[in-house]
């Protein structure tokens, strides 16, 4: 082993030790590999950003973008009046809410599927007085089987594809992955239908406004003449409240509610305060400044029909601001002008001293504002809300145009006419033009993360080859592995690919595991293309953990699981695409 193998292997490894300890955002670790990468000159300063224009990071974006303006434009909200009627009964629910997750993911990206359909999975669930955890595993576990199918399904097909095109002048098709990814997805989703559903762990909080109990954390307070608050500014109390880890949510000023008050308000005889903080806490401060505590109310039925505010459940994204922050940190009332009420991570509340708690990918929020300043938070946080939308089937003015401009750029894709790249770059632009997609919003659908990931691991990839890194891992692999037959030689691929997936991000997976795969197969004079399509599959298969895939991190909170639930629907579901993958590799691509 050379010098530079030793440094390259030892990056690679704190690579992914940080980034399976999670502390520090993917893409900073990988940003941080790359740099120091090239520190030590195994990345030449002329390749250091050529990650971010290579053709699979620019068609990442332009899926991204495309998928968002598919629904911005609300081209996909036509499928959702079918999930309805179908809601009370639970077979049927689930199945039309998996293949539905299924089907949009193999054309727009799956964690823009997810985020569309989990609001109406959660509403109707609670409707026909189920769990929403009864149907928000098997959703996600959809919508990543979805992405199987389709070259622009899951980022990893694309990396592989543009691997492919580098390696023999020649890149997989839209549909070449359809035969293995479609038969996987299949069984998988008939797996979860028939059995799958029955294994999901069901506890008794997940979603809804039940989750939090407001009211036991929430307390009116009133104002009265002897109050040494009377004429103090509403800045000056919430000082006074953070110093006793309480705060002031809205002040009611007879028909007016304001929620969050400006700093510079001030108080008056008569005056409602909003209080958050436990009751011990609350009824102390009420004492020592003369309020006058009321007994908990039902803040769920005022806030929600107040004349001016409103409440929101959000999810958080791993793209938001607010992961890895704390309240206190990104100052949510001062900066976004909402106050966060609670935080539910797994389905369990935390309400107190919510300024020191550490938000996480998958934790919901409960936002309270005024509605216009909650919806411009929504989208600033860069959270899911879990709300249902509102559906219009009257307003066709920018759907029906998306839709038709996004089939042409498949089907013009899938005959060969024009590569996918111009294919989907020229949809933008008409999307762009006709005012489908706003130009002011025109990048908001691009999990920025995501492509720097991948604008740093490409260039570490081409360090594996250029320092002959990747021989080296092969012959070690293949000293292990290589008087093996085939056919478990192809599986090892599978289930090593699998197995990284599962802890760690499937793009960066992708990355690492394509030219190992590719290197092995040509060295046993083996078709390559077999097991590029294991990795495909390997590499997207993450089911086992809350962190192998966004879709399963989204779902923790309003479903109310914890780390350990997705192994019970998760370990089979992937054995069983072990056992239809494998022969299936064999005979659509024969060795």
């Amino acid at each position: 082993m050379t010098t530079d193998q030793t440094i390259l292997l030892s990056i690679l490894g704190m690579l992914l030790v940080l980034l399976v300890w999670g502390r520090w955002r993917y893409d900073i670790v990988a940003l941080g590999a790359l740099f120091t990468a090239s520190l030590f000159g195994l990345v030449p300063q002329s390749d250091l950003f050529s990650g971010f224009g290579n053709p699979a990071t620019i068609t990442v974006v332009l899926v991204l973008i495309v998928s968002y303006g598919l629904t911005k434009s609300g081209a996909v909200d036509f499928l959702i009046p079918l999930i309805e009627p179908a809601s009370r009964h639970p077979f049927l629910h689930i199945s039309v809410l998996t293949f539905l997750a299924a089907v949009l993911s193999m054309f727009m990206n799956n964690v823009g599927a997810l985020a569309l359909l989990m609001p109406v999975a959660i509403q109707s669930a609670s409707k026909a007085g189920r769990s929403p955890a009864t149907v928000l595993m098997p959703l996600s576990f959809g919508s990543i089987l979805g992405g199987l199918v389709t070259l622009i399904g899951t980022p990893p097909n694309i990396l592989i594809a543009s691997f492919r095109a580098e390696m023999v002048g020649e890149s997989f098709g839209m549909f070449d992955f359809a035969p293995v990814g479609g038969g996987v997805a299949l069984a998988g989703i008939v797996f979860m239908l028939l059995l799958g559903w029955r294994l999901v762990k069901v506890r008794k909080h997940s979603a809804g406004f039940e989750l939090f109990d407001i009211e036991h954390y929430l307390f009116e307070t009133r104002v009265v003449a002897e109050s040494d608050l009377v004429g103090v500014r509403t800045g000056v109390l919430k000082d006074l409240l953070t110093d006793k880890k309480m705060d002031l949510i809205a002040m009611i000023r007879g028909d007016e509610q304001f929620a969050p008050p400006d700093r510079r308000r001030n108080i008056h005889q008569g005056d409602y305060l909003m209080l958050q903080g436990s009751h011990d806490d609350v009824q102390e401060f009420a004492v020592a400044h003369s309020l006058t505590l009321h007994t908990a109310m039902n803040q769920q039925k005022a806030f929600t029909h107040a004349a001016n505010s409103s409440l929101a459940e959000v999810v958080v994204a791993a793209a938001s601001p607010l992961v890895g922050k704390t309240p206190k940190e990104k100052r949510i009332n001062r900066n976004y002008r909402v106050s966060l009420l609670a935080v539910s991570r797994s389905g369990t509340p935390h309400q107190s001293r919510l300024r020191q708690f550490e938000i996480r990918v998958g934790d919901v929020l409960l936002l309270h504002g005024e509605r216009e300043a909650l919806d411009e938070a929504i989208v600033k946080l860069n959270c899911y809300p879990l709300a249902e939308r509102v559906f219009d089937a009257k307003d066709t003015s920018k759907s029906v145009p998306a839709l038709l401009v996004f089939l042409v750029a498949i089907m013009v894709t899938a005959t060969g006419l024009i590569p996918i790249q111009l294919a989907l770059g020229l949809t933008t632009v008409i999307m762009a033009a006709s005012q489908i997609l706003p130009l002011r919003e025109f990048y908001e659908g691009v999990d920025w993360p995501v492509v720097v990931l991948l604008g740093a691991m490409i260039p570490l990839g081409g360090a594996l080859e250029s320092t002959g890194t990747t021989e080296m891992l092969v012959a070690s692999m293949l000293a292990l592995v290589g008087e093996l037959s085939p056919v478990l030689i192809l599986a090892a691929i599978l289930i090593l690919t699998m197995t990284i997936s599962d802890v760690l991000n499937n793009a960066a997976t992708a990355i690492l595991m394509t030219p190992i795969s590719y290197n092995i197969a040509m060295s046993l004079d083996y078709n390559p293309d077999a097991f590029l399509m294991a990795v495909a599959v390997g590499a997207s298969c993450a089911f086992l953990t809350p962190v192998g895939h966004q879709n399963n991190a989204l779902i923790m909170g309003p479903g109310g699981y914890r780390f350990g639930d997705y192994w019970r629907m998760g370990l089979p579901l992937e054995v069983l695409i072990i056992v239809i993958a494998t022969p299936m590799l064999l005979l659509v691509w024969p060795l």
